[in-house]
């Protein structure tokens, strides 16, 4: 049966996430009234604090990360608020959890939304003592943020924990980039309007690239970082998640289950990484924006293989994109702050106007972050009497998001999740046959790296990354947007 959760129980919840991304959106839900005023949130993490001592600390961190604009209803949101201290690795402290929820209901408007944001090596003992406790049974429905697991052996593992004390509908994966906006867009964009639909194929779509740029290097998540890497921490879910988006059948409705089913289709379809397919690499010293920042392993303070940087070409063995590659990239350090989609399209088969538009060829760009937008490019007439023949040049049509819909407030992304949570849709939550068959394809390209002994190739902070990942689409014919 679904069901509202009338009582939230946050891990976690000192931690960088809550204080960042979670507090300020459950603030901003509340302050707009879109949970209900009845909803209990009960906040536990190992840090000792009573219930006063932890509202002063959620105050500042919604005074640091909630927009200034949206803090009406800050003091309102921190009555909310209980706090219980528990050690993961102790059972019997999570009887006060229980305690402090009091019995669980079980009608519609009734039941518990857990959401678990703790180290991996916590969420097995985390579901034992929830279980203990009587926590698991009933209108009890759990969230789980990443990283799920280091490859697909200790994700199973993970998985087979959680599995143990809740079925797979209660059971929501959380990988934010699904909560953003613009990522939606693209299914709506794709699905809403006939104007795409009948071109995306290999008939009409020359490649598609996918970039993910970031200009941070360690800050707080050395130790999680290095045993990670680029190739872990950012393509086996977010990018690999895009990509599933932008490639994915028309499902049937906009339902759980048959968009989820649709996208399974297309990570089970990638073709394995060939060595010369994919490039790594490591930040060295440079600068960002002026600013000297140092290399990977003077962050670091050791030397280290992991890699801070990749782009890879991909392959989706299917009839509509079979010939398509899709190049990925994304690393640390790099020119600029940015995500987006690009979706070149082919050039017209012959041009009447000479080389002009077969030397343009169309493109929609979507961009996720910092901006949101979308961008589509034409070619069109230069303004002129045409006496040396007919000039074209590209022409870009934009859309700015936040232009098109003026009056509405730009959400975190993790509003949109955790309302979902509470409310039990699961839509835009991922299944665990999608986790399994991303680490399945990124588990192939770290056996490729191992028996290939491959290794990271430095750049210089502040570049766009290694000379080779700019040979690895040229020689395609290809080159990155920038």
């Amino acid at each position: 049966m679904s069901f509202t959760a009338d009582r939230l129980l946050l891990f976690g919840a000192t931690g960088d996430l809550a204080q960042r991304m979670l507090l300020p959106s459950l603030c901003a839900l509340d302050a707009d009234g879109l949970v209900d005023p009845n909803l209990r949130i009960v906040c536990t993490a190992r840090s000792e604090h009573d219930t006063h001592e932890y509202r002063q600390f959620a105050r500042a961190a919604l005074e640091k990360f909630l927009p200034a604009d949206r803090r009406g209803g800050v003091a309102t949101f921190l009555n909310r608020l209980h706090y219980e201290s528990v050690d993961a690795n102790q059972p019997d402290e999570f009887g006060k959890l229980g305690a402090a929820l009091g019995p669980i209901g079980d009608g519609p408007d009734h039941g518990l939304a857990i959401f678990l944001s703790t180290a991996p090596s916590l969420f097995e003992p985390t579901i034992a003592g929830l279980e203990q406790a009587g926590l698991t049974k009933g209108n009890v429905r759990i969230g789980l943020e990443k990283p799920l697991g280091t490859d697909l052996a200790s994700s199973c593992e993970i998985n087979d924990a959680v599995a143990h004390a809740f079925p797979e509908e209660r059971i929501f994966r959380i990988d934010h980039y699904l909560g953003k906006e613009t990522v939606q867009n693209l299914l709506a964009m794709r699905f809403g309007n006939i104007l795409f639909e009948p071109l995306w194929n290999a008939a009409h779509i020359d490649h598609v690239q996918i970039t993910v740029a970031e200009t941070v290097g360690l800050e707080s998540r050395v130790d999680f970082y290095d045993g990670a890497g680029a190739l872990r921490d950012m393509v086996q879910n977010h990018m690999l998640q895009l990509l599933a988006l932008v490639a994915m059948e028309p499902p049937s409705s906009f339902d759980a289950t048959a968009v989820r089913d649709e996208k399974v289709k297309v990570l089970r379809a990638l073709r394995p990484v060939a060595p010369n397919e994919v490039v790594t690499g490591q930040y060295r010293a440079g600068a960002i924006d002026g600013a000297v920042v140092p290399g990977y392993d003077e962050e670091l303070k050791r030397d280290s293989d992991t890699e801070t940087f990749v782009a890879l070409k991909a392959h989706v063995d299917n009839w509509r994109w079979q010939g398509v590659p899709f190049y990925l990239r994304t690393g640390k350090r790099l020119f600029k702050r940015t995500t987006e989609i690009l979706v070149r399209f082919r050039p017209v088969p012959h041009s009447i106007f000479g080389r002009g538009a077969t030397d343009n060829p169309n493109g929609l760009l979507i961009g996720i972050q910092p901006e949101e937008n979308i961008t589509l490019s034409l070619v069109a007439k230069v303004p002129g009497l045409d006496r040396d023949g007919v000039r074209l040049r590209k022409v870009p049509l934009k859309i700015a998001m936040p232009d098109a819909f003026t009056g509405t407030h730009r959400r975190i992304a993790y509003e949109r999740l955790l309302l979902d949570l509470i409310e039990g849709r699961p839509t835009l939550f991922v299944r665990r046959d999608e986790v399994e068959a991303q680490w399945r394809w990124i588990d192939q390209i770290r056996a490729t790296w191992a028996e290939e002994d491959l290794k990271p190739k430095p750049y210089t902070a502040g570049s766009w990354g290694p000379s080779a990942a700019i040979a690895l689409a040229e020689r395609d014919g290809v080159t990155w947007h920038e």
